[in-house]
C-alpha cells in the first residue's frame, strides 16, 4: 500500500520559497527529473558541496524528501524545531550511527524518499572524496535504487551564478552482497556522478 506523505506547512512553505529564489536569482537548470519515482522509496544520492544544497533538491523533487543533519545541529533548541519540520533527523558523524541508519531503513519502508550524500561531509575545495558505506549499505539491505545527482555551481551561491542540478538513471544494487560490496556501491555512484 501507498503511503500518502504530509509535510509541515513550514516545509511546504520553506520549498515554495526557495523554488522561488532559486528560479529568479540563480535562473536554476533541473534535468533527468523523470529518473526519480513519483511514488514509493528510493535513495537520493548528492555530491555536497554547500549548506544550501538539501533544500536545493528537496525543492527541485516534487515530494517530500528526507535527510540526515549533523547532531550538533539538534543541539540548539529553535534550529533543531526548525530543521525537524524540513524533514532532517540526526547522525553522529564520527564512526558509524546505527540509531540513524534504522531511522533511515524506517523511513524507505514506509515508502519515503531519502537523500544521502556518500561522503559524508561537505567538500571544502569542490572536489569529490571517498565514499562512505552508508548510502550503499541502505540500498544492498533495502533492496532501493540509488538516484545519482550532480549539483553544479552551489558552491559560489554568493556570485549568483546559474545553479544547475542533474538526477541520473537509477543504479541498483546486487541481490547477494558482502559488507565490502557497501562502500563499493556508494563509491560506483560516485563516480557516476563525477562524470555527470
Amino acid at each position: 500500500m501507498q503511503l500518502k506523505e504530509k509535510s509541515s506547512i513550514l516545509f511546504l512553505l520553506g520549498r515554495q520559497i526557495f523554488r522561488l529564489i532559486f528560479s529568479l536569482f540563480y535562473r536554476w537548470r533541473i534535468e533527468g527529473l523523470e529518473n526519480v519515482p513519483c511514488l514509493g522509496p528510493a535513495i537520493i544520492v548528492s555530491n555536497h558541496i554547500s549548506f544550501f544544497d538539501p533544500p536545493l533538491i528537496g525543492s527541485a523533487i516534487r515530494r517530500p524528501l528526507y535527510f540526515m543533519a549533523k547532531k550538533e545541529l539538534f543541539d540548539i533548541p529553535v534550529l533543531k524545531w526548525i530543521i525537524k519540520q524540513t524533514h532532517a533527523f540526526p547522525i553522529k558523524r564520527d564512526g558509524q550511527d546505527m540509531m540513524a541508519m534504522r531511522k533511515a531503513l524506517s523511513l524507505l519502508k514506509e515508502g519515503h524518499l531519502l537523500l544521502m550524500f556518500p561522503e559524508g561531509t561537505r567538500s571544502k575545495n569542490c572536489v569529490m572524496g571517498k565514499a562512505r558505506a552508508g548510502a550503499g549499505m541502505l540500498a544492498c539491505n533495502a533492496q532501493l535504487p540509488l538516484i545519482p545527482v550532480k549539483l553544479r555551481n552551489t558552491s559560489v551561491m554568493l556570485k549568483f551564478r546559474r545553479i544547475d542540478i542533474k538526477f541520473g538513471k537509477p543504479v541498483y544494487p546486487p541481490k547477494s552482497f558482502m559488507k565490502d560490496d557497501y562502500v563499493n556501491l556508494s563509491q560506483k555512484v560516485l563516480n557516476i556522478i563525477a562524470s555527470m
